[in-house]
């Protein structure tokens, strides 16, 4: 399955190296295109917000995508990694994990089990 992510700050990016994910398509400007089903990795924009460029690119491929990853901070308390519970709503997919900025091993483990079950 494809992988789609969106990283502002680089956490996304540096989550992607370590799960060492082939030609992931990398969320720009949300006018990216892909054809064929993905799991997408975002990160949390404001205070709970799905990024602009990710829902722009969601309008788009709503039919092709089947799960979502949020990065987040924990210091935004129940904001934390909120995007994910937004796009699992809006979009009826399931909300696969929630990841503290790049994560910690554990968190990768647990999200190569995610990726192997999909």
């Amino acid at each position: 399955m494809k992988i789609v992510y969106a990283s502002r700050t680089g956490h996304v990016e540096i989550l992607m190296n370590k799960l060492n994910i082939n030609n992931p398509t990398r969320i720009m400007s949300g006018d990216e295109k892909v054809d064929e089903d993905f799991l997408l990795f975002t990160y949390t924009d404001g205070y709970g917000d799905i990024p602009a460029e990710v829902e722009t690119f969601l309008e788009h491929h709503v039919s092709y995508i089947k799960g979502v990853i949020a990065s987040g901070d924990t210091g935004y308390g129940e904001a934390f990694a909120q995007s994910g519970n937004k796009i699992s709503e809006a979009y009826n997919v399931p909300y696969l994990y929630k990841i503290e900025n790049e994560g910690t091993e554990q968190d990768i483990i647990a999200i190569q089990k995610i990726l192997t079950e999909f």
